[in-house]
């Protein structure tokens, strides 16, 4: 069964989702375990922020459904937006460093980079490469710097060669 056909429903696991961003608590927010297969891992989750964040390219609002997959092995993670009816809105990419998986939390590092894909794939929007820059990451540690710009790369090529299909099948 893939995450995107998987119902929470009563007796699922309860994970909570804990993104830090340099050192500090960013946010953190109940989901719903869809699996963990040692590698990957895959929560479902609504909308976390308050009210309404309106991006200009796209808006969380409440009720909109996440579905988020992390890695252990990659500097990213994938989250496929719907909104309450199921209506596909797109996927928020963030870079950061591979996920950790201890107890009930799934901990995530930001290292600023995003990309935006529209749920028709047509518009893929390369963000904070700015916040990116000035972070400081490249001097303070090269190497994750050099992993994180990779892993935008890597994701806008997905994106724009086939989409995110098979990477979260």
């Amino acid at each position: 069964m893939s995450a995107n056909s998987a119902e929470a429903g009563e007796g699922t696991e309860r994970v909570e989702v804990v993104l830090r961003k340099a050192g500090r608590l960013k946010v953190r927010y109940p989901a719903d375990l869809l699996f963990d297969d040692g590698t990957r891992i895959a929560v479902r989750a609504e909308w976390a922020g308050e009210g309404v964040r309106d991006f200009g390219f796209v808006r969380f609002e409440p009720h909109d459904v996440f579905t988020e997959w992390y890695w252990r092995d990659r500097w990213y993670s994938v989250k496929e937006v719907r909104d309450p009816a199921g209506v596909l809105k797109g996927w928020y990419c963030d870079v950061t460093r591979p996920a950790e998986r201890s107890g009930g939390r799934v901990v995530v590092e930001d290292l600023d980079l995003d990309l935006w894909v529209s749920g028709d794939g047509a518009r893929v929007l390369r963000l904070d490469e700015d916040e990116f820059a000035e972070s400081g990451l490249r001097e303070s540690d090269p190497h994750a710097a050099v992993r994180a710009e990779a892993a935008l790369d890597e994701l806008e090529h997905i994106a724009r060669e086939g989409g995110f299909g098979t990477l979260l099948a």
